[in-house]
């Protein structure tokens, strides 16, 4: 199967078992979503949509976590990961919001990505889910299920792993492309003793060609 090959049968099989495919963080708006993907650095969504609602109550906008402080903001985060990193880069992405951008979350990559807590994997999720702007977020889930596939070869960053799957995905579809392949990783495909069983991405992953059809 050729790589070609190989993207047509993935995408035709997302978009045939998961045409509505998602964030599974909870959100409102703009602002909310760039406080919630801020905190899922390295840590479950599930754990985030635990922490956020008090978040969003103490802080219902911008303006107001702008002029939170550290000592204030800290308590809401604790049980995330790294918090007190992600206290300052919050408090500090919302004074930029407001001082540089009038209090609108920027809506492009290379804005996004000068704020605070803000890098390019994080800047692809705004722009993908808020503006369904064709930008591939690589997480962990997305750089393994990927190579796993054979959707990219020997990508050794994030970065090799978003150019390769943008030169095969058409741009129209890659905002939801962004959520199939996080889901698959994250339910299906996971790290340890990936469900090859479940999965029926078989006929067309190379994985499942090379390692798990040898050993049966």
């Amino acid at each position: 199967m050729t790589k070609k090959e190989r993207f047509a049968f993935v995408l035709q099989y997302f978009e045939e078992h998961a045409p509505n495919a998602e964030t599974e963080l909870i959100y409102d708006n703009p602002y909310q979503l760039l406080v919630a993907v801020i905190l899922s650095a390295q840590c479950t969504d599930k754990r985030v949509n635990m922490t956020t609602p008090a978040i969003f109550e103490r802080y219902p906008d911008i303006y107001a976590l702008s002029k939170a402080t550290f000592e204030e903001l800290f308590p809401y985060i604790r049980s995330i990961s790294y918090p007190n990193n992600k206290t300052k880069h919050l408090i500090g992405m919302a004074r930029m919001v407001v001082e540089d951008f009038g209090g609108e979350i920027p809506a492009t990559v290379p804005e996004l990505v000068t704020l605070p807590g803000v890098g390019r994997k994080t800047a692809n999720v705004i722009t993908s889910v808020v503006h369904q702007q064709p930008n591939m977020a690589v997480d962990t889930h997305v750089f393994r299920v990927s190579a796993r596939i054979g959707l990219t070869t020997n990508a050794k960053t994030p970065l090799q792993t978003e150019l390769q799957l943008l030169k095969y995905i058409p741009r129209e579809k890659v905002y939801i492309a962004h959520h199939w392949l996080i889901l698959h990783g994250r339910y299906i495909c996971v790290a340890r003793n990936p469900k090859c069983g479940e999965c029926g991405l078989r006929p067309a992953c190379r994985y499942y060609q090379q390692v798990i059809r040898k050993q049966q």
